[in-house]
Order: C-alpha cells, then sequence, then structure tokens
C-alpha cells in the first residue's frame, strides 16, 4: 500500500478509538519505563503525554500528529479526561483513613498555610520579572502576579495520591499529613484561583471569600450531616453512590470551586463499607488509571511545545521558576512540618510530597493559558515546572523514608 492509499484508509478509521488506542499503549509502556528507573507509574503517563504532543511526534512527524489530533477533536477527549478526573477523585476520597486523617488534623492546617503561603509570596515576588519579559501584553500584572502565586502554592493531591498509592504509603504518619494538607491548601488554592478569574473576566471579587464561605459549609453539610446519616442507614449502592458524587462535584462547581474537590468530598462521605469500597475503586480506579486519565495527560502534552524555548534566557527563567517552586513547597512544607512535631525525615518527606505539582498544576495552567494571561512560552516554562517538582518526589520520599 502506498502512502497515499494508506492515509485515504487512515482517514475512513473512526478517529476517536485510535486516539484512545494511542494514547493508553504510549502511558503503558512509559509507565512500565518510569518503573524500572524508579519512578511512580505516573510519572511516566505525564512523560507520554508530553510525547504525544508537538514536542516530539509532532515535531518527528507533524502530518501524522495533525491527522491523529485535529484540533475539533479534543473536545471529546477533553470530556473523557473530566471524566476520568472525576472518578479518581472520588475513589481517592474512598480509600482515605478518616480516622488517622483526624489525628493528623491540627498538624494539617499549619503546613498547608505554610505550603500555600510561603510559595504564593514567592511566586508574587518572581511576578514583576517575568511579566516585563514573558507575559501576555492583554493582562495587567495585578490578576498576572496573583495567578503566578497560586499556580506555584498549588500541590497535585491526585498525583499525590497516585504516588502514595505506587509506593505504599498512604496509610504512614508523612502520607496521611501530606494527603491532608494538600486537601486543605488546594481547597485554598481553587478559591483563590477563582478570585484571579473574576478579576480576569470583570467579576467581583468578592466572590471569592463567598466561594471559601460556601465550599467550607458544603464540606460540613456533607462530612457532618450526611455521612453520619449514611452510617446510620444502609450504604448506598454504586449508582447512588456515584450520583452523590455528582451531586456534591456539581455543587462544588457551582459555588466556584473546582468539582474535583465535590468529588473528593463524596469520596469520604462514602460510610466504610469494605465491599462497596471495594467495588467502586476497582471499577472505577481501573478505568480511569488505564484509560482515562491518560487522555488527561495526552490533552496537556498537546498545549505544551517545548521548541519554544530556544534561548539559553528562556532555560534559565525555567531554571528559576523551579528552584523558587522547590523553595516555597518543599522548604516551606518542611520547616512547617518540623515545627508541628514531625520528625526531620517525615517533615522533609511531607515536603517533598507537597512538592508534588503534576495533574492539578497541569489544570491550573490550562486555565491560564485560555484565559491569554500566560503566553505560549511562560505556559511551558510552567509545565516544566510542574513536571520537574513532581519528578523529583518519588525518589525524594524513597530517601527521605528508607530504613536507616
Amino acid at each position: 500500500m502506498n502512502a497515499s492509499a494508506f492515509g485515504a484508509a487512515w482517514g475512513e478509521l473512526p478517529l476517536l478509538p485510535l486516539q484512545i488506542l494511542a494514547i493508553a499503549a504510549a502511558a503503558r509502556r512509559c509507565a512500565a519505563a518510569a518503573r524500572r528507573l524508579g519512578q511512580p507509574a505516573v510519572i511516566g503517563e505525564i512523560a507520554a503525554g508530553i510525547l504525544l504532543g508537538p514536542s516530539l511526534f509532532g515535531w518527528l512527524h507533524p502530518a501524522a500528529w495533525a491527522r491523529l489530533f485535529p484540533p475539533d477533536s479534543l473536545g471529546i477527549l477533553n470530556g473523557l479526561s473530566q471524566l476520568g478526573l472525576f472518578f479518581f477523585m472520588f475513589t481517592v476520597g474512598m480509600e482515605i483513613n478518616q480516622e488517622a486523617l483526624r489525628r493528623q488534623a491540627r498538624a494539617a492546617l499549619v503546613i498547608s498555610l505554610a505550603s500555600v503561603a510561603v510559595p504564593f509570596l514567592l511566586g508574587l515576588g518572581l511576578a514583576p520579572f517575568l511579566y516585563t519579559r514573558h507575559a501576555s501584553s492583554q493582562i495587567p500584572f495585578p490578576p498576572f502576579a496573583l495567578f503566578l502565586g497560586t499556580a506555584l502554592s498549588v500541590t497535585a493531591l491526585p498525583v499525590l495520591a497516585r504516588i502514595l498509592r505506587d509506593l505504599d504509603l498512604q496509610n504512614t504518619r508523612a502520607g496521611l499529613t501530606a494527603v491532608a494538607c494538600a486537601a486543605f491548601g488546594d481547597a485554598a488554592a481553587w478559591c483563590a484561583l477563582a478570585a484571579v478569574v473574576g478579576i480576569v473576566q470583570e467579576a467581583s471579587p468578592a466572590r471569592a471569600a463567598l466561594s471559601l464561605l460556601l465550599g467550607a459549609a458544603h464540606a460540613a453539610f456533607m462530612l457532618g450531616v450526611l455521612r453520619p446519616w449514611l452510617k446510620r442507614r444502609a450504604a448506598p449502592g454504586p449508582a447512588g453512590a456515584l450520583l452523590l458524587a455528582g451531586a456534591s462535584a456539581l455543587a462544588t462547581e457551582m459555588i466556584g470551586i473546582h468539582a474535583l474537590f465535590g468529588a473528593f468530598l463524596a469520596g469520604l462521605t462514602m460510610p466504610e463499607d469494605e465491599s462497596l469500597r471495594k467495588s467502586l475503586a476497582g471499577r472505577l480506579g481501573t478505568i480511569s488509571t488505564l484509560v482515562l486519565l491518560p487522555i488527561f495527560f495526552a490533552l496537556t502534552g498537546l498545549r505544551t511545545k517545548f521548541g519554544l524555548l530556544q534561548s539559553f534566557e528562556h532555560w534559565a527563567v525555567a531554571a528559576a521558576i523551579v528552584s523558587v517552586g522547590v523553595a516555597g513547597k518543599l522548604g516551606g512544607g518542611a520547616v512547617a512540618a518540623r515545627l508541628t512535631g514531625l520528625p526531620w525525615r517525615d517533615a522533609l518527606a511531607v515536603g517533598a510530597l507537597m512538592n508534588a505539582r503534576g495533574l492539578v498544576e497541569l489544570v491550573v495552567l490550562t486555565i491560564g493559558h485560555d484565559l491569554g494571561i500566560l503566553s505560549p512560552e511562560l505556559f511551558t516554562m510552567l509545565v516544566f515546572m510542574a513536571l520537574t517538582t513532581t519528578l523529583m518526589t518519588g525518589p525524594l520520599v524513597r530517601f527521605f523514608l528508607k530504613p536507616r
């Protein structure tokens, strides 16, 4: 078959199955490679998304890449990726040991405050330098600076949970503390992001304060009212559990906090019915991990163009962003964890886990890109920061927690 005949045959095939097959195959191979290198599988899945984008596949075979991922086909993939995030966050909430989590609540509040405030302030300090050289000319400085501070203060709760699961550390003291910190801190970061979006879209910044209050009320209702009520009654079936998760996600989305936190809260609300949890976690976790989450990573890869970073200055700025990000999250989180009484090894492990930005950071950066806050070059630099800090997490946690 000649090249033109092959192209015609390809064009007649359904595009979505080909896209899913390519993404799943790349994610599986890269995840296996990551495990061989001592990294969690999720690192390989993120790398697969980058490799499928214009930085490699689109650069090596631009015609094939454009044919496989035409712009008008990405809407369906985006919907599937959001479904994967929804399923995964729901199962993460279900699998958390809440009794152990409650024992870490005081420390988590202190650490999460530090691990949000320190990188946020460092981001504000870095903003004037980046604004004059790499910001979009359509965005005023204040929302740009607030967005940068918010982006540097995010921890990727889903990726953090995946790393802990891959390393079998999800119910250790450091693991539970880090999950609690990420949950508290990211809720605050999403509220800050809501304020930035409101400013950019010329809405009232007071919406952020309202979002915070309504979000706290929603969490109090879910955990303080609905969860005890469900414990007194028979546990909901799988269909009822998913309806509850959908309703909670819709409520947080309407409040102005991302729907992912509604799904996470719904998972926390589930009564401790082992058969229900195993059924839901097995079914939803498998399809989200193997198929749907890799689609999200692939979509992020399609927006990331490392070819834009062509000069020494670009890479120097990217390195500076990574350094500020690590100092804020790992340094700030570790010092705060030590001050709450954790041993230095556990405190450094918590700081390293808080430094994992991966998936949620990519969501935040995508919002900034779509709103025009970030130029393509700065978007790529921040994606590089997200990948680098996430790549550091597994080896650092192993090093800090390994038996001495």
